[in-house]
Formats: structure tokens, sequence, C-alpha cells
């Protein structure tokens, strides 16, 4: 029988659109301390919803806690919005054609850290692909022609970005360009969060926003239960995975949409064609942080399942659970699953157990 603390997690983090975790739910614990509780909260920031959960031996110390990750969370909102048109980023947007605009330190390193991104996934991660994203209207069923991406598609490329580190300024060298931090600033502010949660000594706890999650510690003594959700059914789990002290990021097809004569269009776009990319169904990253998985899980949409695990298997941080269309679920070298054992085969010599979990 599930917990009620379980309960609440699959209610409020599946409402999530954006969110292809079906849960993350604490696997069976060891009893818990006399005194203490979990505390959890849920709140819509930078269009999606965030969701906090920590242990806590005293309440009011533990709310402060959340709401200290809340109000870091509107903070980065205020400032990374491309919605908000007083934010820095829409600042960029708006005059960075015409001139270099100076920004805080902190979004011009998150702006250079894209870069990274871009440089390891060979452009298929570009937050310049905005210069094309911004036709696209999910919510209204509204997308460019072809000529419109045509004419759009020349001003997307990261390379094109001037970055001064000296005077921390953004330079645009093509015309109609404009960036979107949409596939990193999430997984940026994940990490606020849990930095945050740590420097209050919490020691147990999960960050979300949308698809971007950050378990920090254990589930008291037991990993926290993660469960990758099916892309046609939220209500069916592709797999689940046992993990404590890492973050996670999901992106599907499924999240921001719409269906138009047989095609459907997504927010992944192709930072080298402008349509929705479709070589995965969904793409869950893990890694030590939210801002690494955050900018790498739209790369398979891009690249292919295969050439991106080619990617991850060389970076030992990273894993990765790939949704093929046809149906196909594909695992990196540390999360693949072991062959089937040979009929009457000798049983194999004990192993650590591995905290991760075939489908």
């Amino acid at each position: 029988m599930m917990t009620r603390m379980l309960r609440f997690i699959l209610a409020a983090l599946s409402a999530v659109p954006g969110l292809a975790v079906q849960a993350v739910a604490a696997a069976p614990a060891a009893p818990l301390p006399a005194r203490g509780a979990w505390h959890e909260r849920t709140e819509a920031i930078m269009g999606t919803r965030v969701y906090v959960e920590l242990w806590s031996a005293d309440p009011a110390r533990g709310n402060a806690a959340i709401d200290a990750v809340m109000a870091e969370m509107h903070r980065i909102d205020e400032l990374m919005s491309h919605y908000k048109p007083e934010s820095q980023l829409s600042q960029i947007n708006a005059r960075a054609n015409r001139e270099p605009v100076q920004v805080d330190r902190e979004l011009f390193d998150l702006i250079k850290l894209s870069t990274h991104y871009s440089q390891i996934t060979e452009g298929a991660f570009d937050i310049t692909y905005a210069s094309v994203g911004y036709l696209y209207d999910y919510r209204r069923h509204v997308h460019p022609t072809e000529a419109q991406i045509r004419e759009a598609l020349p001003a997307v490329n990261w390379r094109n970005m001037l970055l001064d580190e000296q005077h921390h300024t953004v330079r645009f060298e093509h015309p109609g360009m404009r960036i979107d931090l949409g596939g990193i600033g999430k997984g940026y502010a994940v990490d606020r969060g849990v930095e945050i949660l740590e420097a209050r000594g919490i020691r147990h706890a999960v960050v979300s926003a949308g698809g971007d999650s950050r378990i920090l510690g254990d589930h008291l003594g037991r990993p926290w239960l993660v469960a990758i959700r099916h892309p046609d059914d939220p209500h069916k789990v592709v797999t689940r995975i046992p993990l404590s002290d890492i973050a996670m990021s999901t992106s599907g097809d499924y999240e921001r949409y719409f269906d138009e004569k047989g095609v459907r269009y997504h927010h992944i776009i192709d930072p080298r064609t402008g349509h929705s990319a479709s070589k995965v169904r969904s793409a869950t990253i893990l890694a030590p942080t939210a801002t690494q998985t955050d900018g790498m899980s739209k790369t398979a949409f891009v690249l292919g399942p295969e050439k991106t695990l080619e990617i991850i298997n060389r970076m030992p941080e990273y894993d990765a659970v790939f949704v093929c269309p046809d149906g196909r679920v594909l695992y990196s070298n540390g999360l693949r699953p072991p062959a089937p054992r040979p009929a009457g085969a000798p049983p194999a010599t004990p192993t650590a157990v591995s905290p991760r979990v075939p489908p």
C-alpha cells in the first residue's frame, strides 16, 4: 500500500506536463526517528511546477528552507525568463543584434556554459534555436511555414554569439538571433535550490522543476525510486531506478506539443532544420548535477539514440535511458541490464547489488 507521501508525489508530479518521470517516490525506508517529518510544497514558477520535499526535525526550519528555495526560483525566473520583457535575457534578445549587452556574471556564465554543451553535442544543443523556436505556439497550435523556417534558420548558430569575459557582455553577429535558456535554466535553478538546502543543513531532499530533478542524499537509509513514464501513457512505466545523491532530466515529445495531419509538433527543435526533432520519444539523463542533465537531455532527439550513447558512454559521470520511436528502450553502459544467462549455465559469482534496475 502506498504511503501518504508517495500518493502525494504521484499526484503532484504526474500533473507536470514536462515531467517524464512518473514519480520521484521513496523506496521502503528504515523506521523514521521519533521526531522530524517530511515537508513538501509545489508552486508554479518558470512556466512549470516546482516541487520541493525535504526531511527536517524542525518544521519551522524545514518550511523556511522551502521558502528560500522557492524565492531563489523566482529570482532566477526574473533574471532569465524570455517571457518577461524586463529580464536580462529578454534585454539580450531585444538589443544584442545592435550592441553588446552587459548582464550579471551569473547569467553570462550560464550562457557560456551552454556553448560547452553545444561543442560536445556537435551543435545538437544550441540556445540560439530560439531564433526559429519563437515561431511555434504549442498552446494555440501554431507552427511556422517552410518559408518562415528558411528565413529564420540562418540565425541559429551558437558560434555567432560574441561573449566578452571581461565585461560580461553578449553580442549577436547575425540579425534575427534569439536565445532561450529553457534547455539549461531549469536544471541550473534546481542545482541552486539544492545548494541552498545544503547550506541550511538539509541532508535529505528532492528538488524538481518540470522534467529536471535532483536528489539530495537518500530517503533516510534507502534510495528514492524513480519511475520513467511511458511516452504514450502517463499511467505506464518504462523502467524504475533506485537513486540517491544524483540529478536527472527527462525530455519527451509528449510535453508541449500538438498533432496536425499526422505530424507531431513539439518543443524540442532540431537546430539544423528548425523542425521538431523526432529520433527518440523520450530521453532521460543522469549526472551529478541538474545543469549537466538538463543540458544533455535534448541531444538524443536531434542526433539519434546511438550517436548520443556514444557521447554519453565517453563521459563516466553520465548515464542515459532512451525510448525510441519503434518502442526499443536503450541504456548507456552504466545502466544496461545484464544479458540473460544461458539455460544450464552455472550461477554467476555474487557481486555488489547494483542500484540500477532493468525495465
